[in-house]
This record gives structure tokens, C-alpha cells and sequence, in this order.
């Protein structure tokens, strides 16, 4: 049976053969004369049957009958007349791509419309009209809201990968779609199962449909090699990369179960000289795209993906197909190596399985009712490979935290700081019997050339932290205010920590950090005091002094009394100017445009009498 002996358009024949098929495949014998006749379609057929051309010619040839269009049906802009839903991006893609194939000689046009992109270019394309429309659901729903598409004179519905949808839960959307569509129209419904979901389905969208089951439910291509490894987990990754060496093979697809573990296989591998890309939902869609063209073009040799991938993928001549994890749902087996034995093409699937795995493997050995063989691990030795480990962080020293900082460079006490010893644990298991153990000897500090000792170090006043940069203070992190702002007080007055305000400043003798022992104001007497200034008294007698009657001292005798409290060096904060006391606001590189919190106003000191309220302006 040839494809004009279907009803099909020289054109359309034309442009099938210079894409290399030279007759239909069985589900395309039964769907496109049902097509053709208007009637309602329900599908079932596995991926790589040609489903996306059992539509896409029959619907091209009622758009150009005899390969001219058909001027008298078309719409004005932003009505389509086909619509075909997809549940993911790169299948939408796809078929956008096969319908452009298959009209290439035809005056068509269409559009692909999903999220992950700009809207302008798709609102553009809309507003010149379309024959045809590719979507999913979520963008066409945003597009119709705002009213750049008119699904009022859809002709044609086409669900490609329906139980997929539903999956995925897309119902709701499909049903709001549903809502917005003419009442009178030709449904297509095409799935990889006939499950009880989509049985319910086409029970209320379709209208006495034509059945179709090219093969039966579950089960896999033939001409797919399917093998089992057994293996523990922590293997997985060496066998798959000896595999793929020892193999020599171009293009494997592997299928791993999340997406951070699609992240660190293809690192893996790309790692050990294999190059490798992930897809998967967190990844843009120019990524997604770019890495689907790059594995085509052979740029890449594996693609690691996640079950987002596992349907509508059309790689011509995929030959190897990796479970690396095998699906929790059974029916994703069918679908994932379903990617390879396409179009009467042999393949082969691989299934990496763990101890507990083996429930997995069971159930679907029973889905598919066929008993997976296990594969020829080819010279692998699971002794020479360094298992797959956790990152493990190191364990902190509790009885001294520095020894967790790691190696560091020679401290002011010299040395390493403890942190940086090489033998460290050698020694560590031999313990030493009760009788011969002795105190630890204490550790001899040497001092750095050119540093005096301990001893030698004048006794000077606690020295005041240096400012830090403000460029530190520059980041984009949120504070604990939920602010992008940093609050930074300003430094102290250069003059000393403990001067009072109107108090001149040190002398350039005076030492660093505070004020010397005793007052600056003026000279001291003999008795302690300032000048001018009475010595406080004291009620009661003085320790060590005699009680009365027991003697006393001469008072014109210098006495040797301990400093007043005054003549301390001072460590209290320093007293500022209100007016210069406010906090420093840094801006980031976000400039956002954000007031303080009322919690950090409060923090602010406050107001003297008199002096007037700064303004609160907006963050620059």
C-alpha cells in the first residue's frame, strides 16, 4: 500500500518520500482514511508508529484538498483552524516541525506557541493568521485571556500524548481549552495506552469514535534488545561509563528518576571524557533546546534526562536507551525505551537495577510480560571502581574547634595554628598502657623575629576593631528584615574611645585606644587630684589604716592610695554627636528601592529637644 492509494495529494506524497517513507505504517493505513472521512479518532499505538504523521497528512490534505488551499474555509487573523495540544515543549516542536516538513510544498502556515519564551513573537505570529496551531495548554490559556487567539473556528482538536497529559495534570487546562472551542468540530485523540482515565475522557469528547489499537496494551517493541544489570547503586555510575567505552557507543539516552541526579551523572561522565548534557524541567528552554540539537547533530554523545524527555523525543537512529533508575510507574518503561527501535529499526535498552529496585523490575516484568535478561557486564570488575559516595563533611573537633578550620598559615603565636599538621593521626589507635602515659608536655610557643614576647609587650588599653571596607557591605543577599539594604554605624571620632564630648584631643605621647592613667585636664598634685580640684573624702577608716586609739598616721605624709575609679582607663562606647549618630545606608548592586523597617527605626537613638526631625526619603 502506497501513500497516494490513501488519498493523499501528489504534493503531500512528494514531500513523504523526499523525507524517506516510502509507504504507511499499520496505524497510519487505519487513521488517515478515518481522517479524511471527518470522523472521530481514538488511538492507541506506542511511540515510533508514525502516530504524528497518521494526523498530520490527513489534516494537511482536508486544509489543501489536491494540494490548493481551500479558500473559501479560511478565518481571519488569530483563529486557527487546527488545533493540536501537546504536553511538553519539545514535543510540541516536533510536530510543528513535521507538519513544515510534510508542507513544504504547500502555501501553509502555522504556529508553535508554549511557555518558557517571550510572548511577543508568538502574539506576532498569531495576529498573521494560522492554518494550524501547536500548543500546551498553559500558554494557550494565557494567550487566550489576553485575547491574541480566537479558538472559536477550530475545526480540528487534536490530544497527541493524551494519557501523558493527564499524567502531568494537565486535566484542568484541558478542560478550560475544551470550554472555549465551538461545540461542532472533529476530535482526534492519539495515547501510548488505552488506561481508565483516558477511557472516561474520550467517553465526553468524543462522538462515536473510530477505535484503533495497532498493538496491545503495555507492551514493548519487539525489535528493542531489552538488559538488566544488577548492581548496588554505588556502582551505577562506573558501570554506565565502562559501558558506553568499552561498547563504543554514539548516542545513548539515559533516563534518571530526578533532576539533581541528571545534573551529577552528566557531570560524571563529562568528567571521565564523555561528553554529556542533562534536560529536564529546571533547565530554560533555550537550554533544553540547544542540548536536544547538539545530541542530533552529534556534538554531544549522551543526553541524561528525566521522564519530561521520555515522550515525543524523535531522534532518528537512537540505538541505546539507559534506565539508570528505573520509573515508579510501570507504563514509563514503555515510554522511555520507546525512544529507540523506532521505524522498523533495531535498538537496545538497558536497566541499571539496585537491591532495592527489584520490586520495580518485578512489576514490570509482569506489565510487559516478558522476562529481561541480564546483560554482559564486559570485563567490568565492581573491585577496581571507587564506589559512589555521599559528600561527607568533616567532622568538627569539639575539644578544639580550630583544629576543624583546616591548614592554616603560621598565627601570631607561631607554629601552624594546629590547624595544618601533615601527621596528624598517625598515631592515632596506638594508645599507650596506664602505667606508661604521662602528662602532655607543654607546648614551647616561639615568638616571631622581630615581634617582642609576651613580657616584653607594653600593657597598653584594648585597641578598637578597624572600619571595615564598605565594599564588603556589598551584596545582593536579603537581610534578616527582608531589606537589600545594609545598615552600617558610623565610626568613631579619631580622637579616642573613652573622650568626652568638648574634651580636647591626645597628645601625639598619649597611648592608642583610651586615655593614659589619670585626667588630661591638668597637672596632678601630690594627692591625686586634678588642679584646682579637692580630693574626694572618705567616712570611715581605710584598710590597713589603725582603729582609734590605736594611733595615726601623719596626714601630710604622701600616701599611696589605689587610683579613683576616674582615673581608669575608660572602655565604655563613645559618646557621639546625635546628629552624626545615624546609621550609614549602603546601597547594593539590586538598588532596590525599599523604606527601613519600623524595627530599625526604633533602633535609632533619639532626638534631643530642639533639634529638628531629618527627612525620610526614599532609598536612591
Amino acid at each position: 500500500m502506497s501513500f497516494a492509494s490513501l488519498g493523499l495529494s501528489e504534493a503531500l506524497v512528494r514531500a513523504i518520500e523526499d523525507a524517506g517513507y516510502t509507504e504507511p505504517t499499520p496505524v497510519q493505513q487505519r487513521a488517515i482514511p478515518a481522517v479524511l472521512q471527518g470522523r472521530d479518532l481514538m488511538v492507541a499505538a506506542q511511540t515510533g508508529t508514525g502516530k504524528t504523521g497518521g494526523f498530520a497528512l490527513p489534516i494537511l490534505e482536508r486544509l489543501f484538498p489536491n494540494g490548493h488551499p481551500d479558500k473559501s474555509q479560511r478565518h481571519g487573523p488569530r483563529q486557527p483552524r487546527v488545533l493540536v495540544l501537546t504536553p511538553t515543549r519539545e514535543l510540541a516542536a516536533q510536530v510543528h516541525e513535521s507538519f513544515k516538513i510534510y508542507a513544504r510544498d504547500l502555501k501553509f502556515v502555522s504556529a508553535c506557541i508554549f511557555g518558557g519564551v517571550g510572548m511577543n513573537p508568538q502574539v506576532q505570529a498569531m495576529s498573521r493568521g494560522v492554518d494550524v496551531l501547536v500548543a500546551c495548554p498553559g500558554r494557550l490559556l494565557d494567550l487566550a485571556g489576553q485575547g491574541s487567539v480566537d479558538l472559536s473556528h477550530v475545526e480540528i482538536l487534536v490530544l497527541d500524548e493524551a494519557d501523558r497529559m493527564l499524567d502531568m495534570g494537565f486535566v484542568h487546562d484541558v478542560k478550560k481549552v475544551l470550554a472555549r472551542l465551538p461545540a461542532k468540530r472533529q476530535n482526534l485523540l492519539f495515547s501510548a495506552t488505552f488506561s481508565k482515565d483516558i477511557t472516561d475522557l474520550a467517553g465526553k469528547l468524543l462522538h462515536n469514535p473510530e477505535r484503533i489499537e495497532v498493538t496491545p496494551p503495555n507492551t514493548t517493541v519487539e525489535r528493542i534488545e531489552q538488559r538488566v544489570f544488577r548492581l548496588p547503586a554505588s556502582h551505577k555510575r562506573a558501570l554506565l561509563a565502562h559501558l558506553i567505552t568499552a561498547g563504543a557507543w554514539e548516542q545513548v539516552l539515559v533516563f534518571t528518576r530526578t533532576k539533581h541526579g541528571a545534573n551529577r551523572l552528566a557531570e560524571y561522565l563529562d568528567k571521565h571524557g564523555l561528553p554529556a548534557v542533562a534536560i529536564h524541567g529546571n533547565k530554560s528552554q533555550n537550554a533544553r533546546t540547544k542540548a536536544l540539537a547538539d545530541f542530533k547533530a552529534g556534538e554531544v554523545r549522551i543526553l541524561v534526562a528525566t521522564d519530561i524527555a521520555a515522550r515525543g523525543l524523535d531522534i532518528d537512529q537512537l540505538p541505546h536507551v539507559v534506565n539508570f533508575e528505573l520509573p515508579n510507574v510501570d507504563e514509563d518503561y514503555v515510554h522511555r525505551i520507546g525512544r529507540t527501535g523506532r521505524a522498523g529499526r533495531s535498538g537496545e535498552a538497558i536497566s541499571l537495577v539496585a537491591p532495592d529496585e527489584e520490586k520495580l523490575l518485578k512489576s514490570i516484568e509482569r506489565m510487559t510480560k516478558q522476562k529481561i535478561a541480564d546483560g554482559d557486564l564486559m570485563g567490568f570488575d565492581s573491585s577496581t571502581i571507587e564506589a559512589e559516595k555521599p559528600e561527607a563533611r568533616e567532622r568538627p573537633d569539639i575539644r578544639n574547634p580550630r583544629n576543624s578550620r583546616g591548614p592554616r598559615g603560621d598565627g601570631p603565636n607561631g607554629g601552624g595554628g594546629g590547624g595544618g599538621r601533615k601527621d596528624k593521626g598517625k598515631d592515632k589507635g596506638k594508645e599507650k598502657p596506664a602505667g606508661e602515659r604521662g602528662e602532655r608536655p607543654a607546648r614551647q610557643q616561639k615568638p616571631r623575629e622581630g615581634t617582642p614576647s609576651r613580657e616584653q609587650r607594653p600593657s597598653q588599653p584594648p585597641r578598637a576593631a578597624a572600619d571595615r571596607a564598605p565594599d564588603e557591605f556589598l551584596d545582593d543577599d536579603i537581610d534578616n528584615f527582608g531589606n537589600r539594604v545594609d545598615y552600617v554605624p558610623k565610626a568613631a571620632p579619631a580622637g579616642g574611645r573613652g573622650r568626652r564630648p568638648g574634651a580636647p584631643a591626645q597628645g601625639a605621647g598619649a597611648p592608642r585606644g583610651g586615655q593614659p592613667q589619670g585626667r588630661q585636664n591638668g597637672p596632678r598634685n601630690s594627692n591625686g587630684s586634678s588642679t584646682g580640684t579637692p580630693p574626694a573624702k572618705r567616712s570611715g577608716p581605710r584598710n590597713g589604716a589603725p582603729r582609734d586609739g590605736q594611733g595615726r598616721r601623719d596626714e601630710s605624709a604622701p600616701r599611696n592610695r589605689r587610683p579613683a575609679r576616674d582615673d581608669q582607663p575608660r572602655s565604655e562606647p563613645a559618646v557621639q554627636n546625635p546628629r552624626s549618630n545615624g546609621p550609614k545606608i549602603m546601597h547594593k548592586e539590586s538598588k532596590a528601592d525599599r523604606f527601613p523597617t519600623p524595627e530599625q527605626l526604633d533602633q535609632l537613638p533619639s532626638r534631643p529637644r530642639g533639634e529638628k526631625p531629618a527627612l525620610l526619603t526614599r532609598n536612591r
